[in-house]
């Protein structure tokens, strides 16, 4: 029997099998995927999500949700201070994160008092894993800085996302290195490592935190790690959450 032979049959949760139209909340909020794949509209971005991803939104952030293959998505609110720092945070799988999750569809929290709990636990772990390793500077140009937080979460080419701002690739690259110091493509690998730290340091894996943050190998992101922590490549490829977490 697939799950969605069951959405109706508590209609208040039937959203979390079968998605929603666009709309916002109030409040800071996560789209986690329990089972299947589901595609989250933010912003009028699409984001495919597969089982156990997850994204953080900021309040009043329209979003809409398509749940594919008999998946099922769980979107809890959180409070006010548990906002992330950018509008749409992509935060691929975090196991620490799935932990939390896991235990309150087993739990099954139904009243506030119950449900507390829970959200500060889901706050603790996504602000654990959402301080940057790496400092990395914004540009301060009001074009170039709705770019760069872009460009971190999308994988579209310089080009394309200069063209969304109604930029040229040429005017990217001079503010970045002049507000910056570091030039668009140094920048965007530096602040994309961020995610992939963040999800090692949350207990996932070197080949997810590779693709979340834009490299095709495993080996490819440990010998950037590397290169920019010091850290040695088999500390790395060995128990990158330890050695990522004592530097």
């Amino acid at each position: 029997m697939r799950s969605t032979t069951l959405a109706g049959t508590v209609p208040e949760n039937s959203i979390r099998f079968l998605g929603h139209d666009t709309h916002e909340h109030d409040e800071p909020h996560v789209v986690y995927v329990v089972t299947g794949s589901a595609v989250l509209t933010a912003d009028g971005v699409d984001i495919p999500l597969r089982r156990h991803e997850a994204v953080w939104l900021q309040p009043h952030v329209p979003h809409a949700v398509r749940v594919r293959d008999g998946g099922t998505v769980l979107g809890p609110i959180l409070e006010d201070e548990a906002a992330p720092s950018v509008r749409v945070r992509v935060l691929g799988v975090v196991p620490a994160l799935v932990d939390v999750m896991t235990t309150a569809l087993v739990a099954a929290p139904s009243t506030d008092e119950q449900i507390l709990p829970f959200r500060r636990a889901i706050a603790r772990v996504l602000h654990t894993v959402s301080r940057p390793y790496f400092p990395v500077v914004y540009p301060e140009h009001p074009a170039a800085r709705r770019l760069a937080k872009d460009a971190v979460r999308l994988p579209l080419p310089l080009e394309e996302l200069a063209t969304r701002h109604r930029m040229s690739a040429r005017q990217v690259q001079r503010i970045f290195v002049t507000e910056t110091g570091w030039s668009f493509s140094r920048w965007r690998g530096r602040a994309r490592m961020n995610a992939a730290v963040a999800h090692l340091i949350g207990g996932g894996d070197l080949t997810a935190a590779a693709r979340l943050s834009g490299y095709g190998t495993r080996a490819g992101l440990v010998k950037a790690l590397s290169r920019e922590t010091g850290i040695a490549a088999d500390r790395l490829t060995a128990d990158p959450r330890s050695a990522l977490a004592d530097t």
